[in-house]
């Protein structure tokens, strides 16, 4: 398979694609946005992500710790110095992400070792944005990332390639630069973190609010990785597409004032008179056929989401039936 020319029509997928942007389209009717409210929003959300993307890697600060890290400026008990600037560091790197959103200049090396720079800026000063020199493995993954002296002609073609793909979906396009970038593995440390900012960076210049791979996506996430280094995109593009409607979802609920409609879906079954079981919506939700989103390890979703699903189905099953009818009558 093709990275560079990789289908965005694929089975199971195109409908959750269409359904982002149904929601970035209602997201964009809002603009301009109030600053008030989106300034809270900004500051809750890459508070979550500072805190999701250094849990992914390690990092043992809770999310109230991160907090206090980044808006206090305390000193956690028991937490290494380097857990503490990786917060800070992370933090600081969003903050140059979102500056270079509006800004017109492509990606380039630079701009790339510039945000790992200050990944692990007090950290690895020796290493802060530059490229590896030598060879490295990751632990858990399915393959070696190629020799070092690739690694600069790799990500020329990497960046040139992002550069020129506007015919690929947004979200396809990101995903597959995501998987990329980590499979040259360009530097000795801070890969995840610096391509989770790039890839946003990559969605937030065309609208869409930062998806944010939760630390209790961990294991799917690394699964993912693994599956798109088999040429498997799939698992991937799901893990994104949860993401970035989870961050869509908490957008638009609270500028539409519609949090309450969803509920964790335990709730919604607990109901006497709901005829679906947990396990058949969590399925649903984790394969994107129901418009829900994930807090914590719980799934949230409406009724209505569930009942236009079932309506759909059955609308599709009636048709089939009839399909197969017609030919039989011929």
């Amino acid at each position: 398979m093709n990275w560079k020319n990789y289908p965005y029509e694929f089975d199971g997928l195109s409908s959750y694609l269409q359904r982002i942007e149904e929601k970035k389209s209602r997201l964009d009717a809002l603009r301009p946005l109030p600053a008030f409210a989106v300034a809270k929003l900004k500051e809750s959300l890459n508070l979550e992500w500072t805190y999701n993307s250094n849990s992914i890697e390690g990092n043992t600060l809770t999310l109230r710790e991160t907090k206090m890290v980044i808006e206090d400026g305390f000193t956690i008990k028991g937490k290494s110095l380097r857990e503490h600037f990786e917060a800070v560091n992370h933090h600081d790197a969003i903050e140059f992400v979102e500056q270079l959103v509006s800004s017109q200049e492509p990606l380039t090396r630079r701009l790339i070792c510039e945000v790992h720079g200050l990944v692990v800026q007090k950290i690895e000063k020796e290493f802060a944005g530059r490229f590896r020199n030598s060879g490295v493995r990751v632990s858990g993954a399915n393959f070696v990332p190629p020799n070092a002296l690739k690694v600069d002609a790799l990500m020329e073609e990497l960046i040139d390639w992002v550069n020129h793909s506007d015919h690929l979906d947004d979200i396809i396009r990101a995903t597959i630069f995501h998987h990329r970038f980590v499979h040259i593995h360009p530097f000795f440390d801070g890969n995840g973190r610096t391509v989770r900012l790039i890839f946003n960076l990559l969605l937030m210049r065309r609208s869409y609010p930062p998806a944010i791979i939760l630390k209790n996506d961990r294991k799917k996430y690394y699964d993912a990785l693994n599956k798109a280094n088999e040429g498997d995109y799939s698992k991937l593009v799901l893990l994104v597409c949860q993401a970035l409607e989870r961050s869509l979802d908490i957008y638009l609920s609270s500028l539409e004032n519609t949090y309450e409609e969803y509920q964790e879906i335990s709730k919604i079954v607990s109901e006497p008179s709901f005829p679906y079981g947990q396990e058949y919506i969590s399925l649903l939700a984790r394969q994107g056929k129901i418009d829900a989103f994930k807090e914590g390890k719980n799934w949230l979703t409406k009724k209505t989401a569930i009942k236009n699903y079932m309506e759909t189905r059955s609308r599709k099953s009636r048709s089939k039936v009839l399909t197969i009818g017609e030919d039989f009558l011929e």
